[in-house]
């Protein structure tokens, strides 16, 4: 509260870690108007519920940047206050709060039809649905709908989620970064649909999506031009799908193929011979590449990091 009071023209407030911070505490610093705050941190406040999130939705109206990771008592109702009340919101955290399902997806994307009459729409950037074990494709058929502005979204270990989920998010045109890391139920097929919509992006994750074969590869190449991050660690990638995918990513910055044990010596003669731009690559327990292949990668290209081991990260 004094904080609050002290300083009402106040920026950011993180209260990140506050283990014991709860709603009561909350209530006594936003209970006034606080126009100038843009961005509050309440990640592993593990006993904030819902009653603050609608002091905040009431007192903080100009907030872009909302950090809820790790707040497991919030619920689908803090959902539907932070989509009538924060419209200038711009990027949500939402990391592990496992209370979440589907309807507060809904809720968020204003789909839910309550309170909606004459009310705009939110217009988010970046979405952290990370471990939110409860979600189905139909919440991202939901952001889909009605977060078309979304250019950052993050559901790794979101293991619900299937091929048929990247239907909707394909439809989503802003989307740039994309992280569907363990999400155990994406495979090749998934893929080929991010690839025939998602044009866009920039950055993909599918590390440890034992689905993934060198199938996403070639979808990859056919349409994911623009591509200048891929992770795929773990992945049941080969030579031949990574010689397509070198063919193609001509913009490809950063490559993370650890643990992709079955590629060679091949694959790295391929990026050399084709990926120009190629700075950084991660080749962690890929066991059938030799230190020849790593060196022709080295003389090749100007690679700032290569990562060879799982501490030892060298430069190049």
């Amino acid at each position: 509260r004094e904080l609050v009071v002290g300083m009402p023209r106040i920026h950011v407030l993180d209260l990140s870690g506050c283990y014991n911070l709860s709603d009561a505490v909350l209530d006594t610093g936003f209970n006034r108007d606080l126009p100038d705050l843009r961005s509050i941190n309440l990640s592993l406040c593990k006993k904030v519920t819902d009653n603050s999130l609608g002091r905040i939705a009431t007192h903080c109206k100009n907030l872009e940047n909302l950090d809820l990771g790790g707040c497991t008592k919030i619920t689908n109702t803090g959902l539907l206050l932070i989509s009538l009340g924060l419209k200038s919101l711009r990027s949500l955290n939402l990391r592990s709060c496992w209370q979440i399902t589907d309807t507060g997806i809904s809720h968020l994307a204003g789909l839910d039809g309550k309170a909606r009459d004459a009310q705009p729409p939110l217009v988010l950037e970046t979405l952290v649905l990370q471990d939110c074990q409860k979600l189905s494709d139909d919440a991202l058929g939901f952001l889909a709908r009605g977060l078309p502005t979304l250019r950052r979204i993050n559901l790794s270990f979101c293991a619900s989620i299937t091929d048929t989920g990247m239907i909707s998010l394909a439809r989503l045109a802003a989307v740039e970064e994309l992280n569907l890391r363990f999400c155990d139920n994406i495979s090749d097929i998934g893929v080929g649909y991010l690839a025939e919509g998602s044009l866009g992006l920039h950055a993909l994750d599918l590390s440890f999506c034992d689905r993934v074969t060198d199938g996403a590869l070639a979808h990859i190449a056919s349409g994911l031009f623009n591509l200048k991050s891929l992770a795929m660690a773990s992945c049941m990638v080969q030579d031949e799908g990574m010689a397509k995918l070198a063919k193609t990513l001509l913009d490809l910055d950063t490559l993370n193929v650890g643990q992709c044990s079955r590629i060679t010596d091949r694959t790295l003669i391929c990026l050399a011979d084709n990926l120009r731009k190629l700075r950084s690559i991660d080749l962690y327990g890929c066991s059938n590449v030799s230190a020849a292949g790593i060196n022709y990668l080295r003389e090749r290209l100007n690679l700032s990091n290569i990562n060879t081991g799982l501490w030892l990260q060298t430069e190049a």
